[in-house]
């Protein structure tokens, strides 16, 4: 039997980032992964989604050169090329995962839990006083017929050839960056979202702000869609949904599953009958404890955050150490992006909070003229005295902008307190304050 301080199951951003800080504590730890470093961001997520994103982002300039008077000709897609791109970076970060791993000892096999304290790996038998469950999730389905028929986001990143045409279920972060890559790429998409809303869970005017853009490319969406079956209909599959009580269909060569994800759990750590919720081992969110004592579980499979900073953030409490999991910020990288810190206007209206909200839109700063990117708008919520409560960016390195206001929610700094800061012109940051001065002034 093999003795450590602690044991993480699992190698994405919540498993090595928190396993490298414990080593570098002095910390006797191993890491167990089934499949490859990295984990889900690295290889199915974040990392490769982000290169598409480039792609895109590039095919989508290469069409606005002339109006920058750069005359290109002939620009054309070559997706076996991008796809390769996006494999050689993947493989170059799992390299310097691998580097960032050096104090640890890394363990290829799948976990079983035997008891709170002991894994199973192969003929191996590991034990800690303190085992981290880091195993991420993996894509959802819908339970109706012809599910089978769709694909979902690992297949679709693994892919080197694209469809001419696809129909994407769900209107969430995944399904609308997938919907902004193969737009760009020249291919028909339509969404179907459940919700009255694409980026259910967004403030609602940067989600109709991102709609707007995307329709503006011909991106077809319907929000609330209800799909109740996909069939083969020879070359394309169909998708029957139900909208307003009527039944439609629509056609195309792929169908995307973009329901959200549901978590993975080690083998035998149900049979130690964890507490849990929707499916998510439930944790004090103090100590990122599960119900099971020296059993704490960070990243998606908690179910907290979805988001792979989340996952890091709670390694860190895992640890014992200081992290500020109140602000935690999002970012979706459709083209244009779009980003948000803190509270929506409808929490803050549920919540019955005074606040007010501020915007600037995009086509009034000179830096985003300059760039030919005026499609945009920045909102904020500013509540009694000044005290920044939310920010939400749909525009030009929106995922930039939001880290200002993420550090001024995280610190209480209030909406004076930027305001009052000299921003550098021209700059997209100037929006942030252009729109705080509106809020205070409303």
């Amino acid at each position: 039997m093999k003795q450590f301080d602690l044991i993480i199951i699992g190698s994405g951003p919540g498993g090595y980032t928190t396993a490298a800080l414990a080593a570098s504590l002095g910390a006797n730890v191993a890491v167990v992964e089934r499949d490859i470093l990295g984990g889900t961001c690295l290889n199915r997520g974040c990392i490769p989604t982000k290169c598409l994103a480039a792609t895109a982002e590039a095919m989508l300039s290469a069409s606005r050169f002339a109006a920058l008077g750069v005359d290109v000709a002939g620009v054309t897609l070559d997706y076996p090329r991008a796809a390769a791109r996006k494999d050689s970076v993947v493989a170059s970060l799992r390299e310097a995962v691998e580097g960032v791993l050096s104090g640890v000892t890394v363990i290829k096999g799948e976990a079983r839990f035997t008891d709170a304290h002991t894994l199973e790996v192969g003929s191996e038998t590991l034990t800690a006083p303190k085992i981290i469950v880091a195993t991420g999730s993996r894509p959802a389905t819908l339970p109706i017929p012809g599910a089978e028929l769709a694909v979902d986001s690992d297949f679709m990143l693994a892919a080197t050839e694209l469809p001419s045409s696809a129909v994407i279920i769900g209107g969430g972060v995944i399904g609308l960056e997938f919907a902004s890559i193969l737009n760009a790429c020249g291919c028909g998409v339509t969404v179907l979202e459940y919700a009255p809303e694409i980026l259910p869970g967004f403030d609602a005017d940067l989600s109709k702000r991102l709609r707007m853009s995307l329709k503006r490319r011909g991106v077809s969406i319907q929000t609330s869609a209800a799909v109740t079956a996909i069939a083969d209909s020879g070359e394309e599959r169909t998708v029957s949904y139900t909208f307003k009580g009527k039944e439609k269909t629509t056609e195309a060569q792929s169908v995307i599953m973009a329901v959200g994800r549901r978590p993975v759990l080690p083998p035998g750590l149900m049979e130690l009958n964890p507490e849990t919720e929707r499916g998510f081992l439930k944790v004090d969110k103090l100590k990122m404890q599960t119900s099971i004592p020296g059993v704490y579980a960070v990243g998606d499979v908690n179910g907290l955050c979805m988001l792979a900073h989340a996952a890091e953030a709670q390694g860190r409490v895992a640890l014992g150490l200081a992290s500020k999991l109140s602000t935690v910020p999002a970012a979706v990288f459709t083209v244009p992006e779009c980003a948000s810190v803190g509270l929506t206007e409808q929490q803050c209206a549920e919540l019955q909070m005074d606040y007010k909200t501020g915007t600037a839109i995009y086509r009034s700063s000179g830096k985003a003229l300059a760039m030919d990117e005026p499609d945009g708008m920045v909102k904020v919520i500013v509540g009694q005295r000044g005290k920044l409560l939310g920010c939400h960016i749909c525009g030009a390195h929106a995922s930039d902008l939001i880290q200002e206001m993420s550090v001024a929610i995280a610190n209480s700094l209030t909406a004076t307190d930027i305001v009052t800061t000299i921003h550098p012109h021209p700059t997209l940051s100037e929006l942030l304050v252009s729109a705080l001065h509106s809020a205070l002034k409303g």
